[in-house]
């Protein structure tokens, strides 16, 4: 399990050129199972996406096909963790 931190490196008007394609990355990664939940930080300064992947390898290839990062618009901070304790009905993040 991950947690990824995305901070952007530019003003709000170009990030948000890239958004409706950034939106149609998250939903391809939905789909396949690998993104849990995503959202805005507040303020709105990047984003936090709750991820799977087999490995670090593997999410940074994910990562890799986001607008944000192929036109250089945030930094990404990634942080493995394994689920110990969790509410119910989220057992199925392990």
């Amino acid at each position: 399990m991950f947690v990824v931190s995305i901070t952007y490196k530019v003003d709000l008007s170009e990030v948000d050129k890239y958004i409706s394609e950034h939106v149609e990355f998250l939903d391809k990664f939905y789909e396949q199972g690998n993104f849990l939940a995503s959202g805005r930080k507040v303020p709105r300064i990047g984003g936090v996406i709750l991820a799977k992947a087999d490995n670090k390898e593997d999410l940074n290839a994910i990562l890799a096909e986001d607008p944000f990062y192929k036109n250089n618009l945030a930094e990404y901070e990634i942080t493995e963790f394994i689920p110990t304790k969790y509410a119910a009905g989220l057992d199925t993040l392990t």
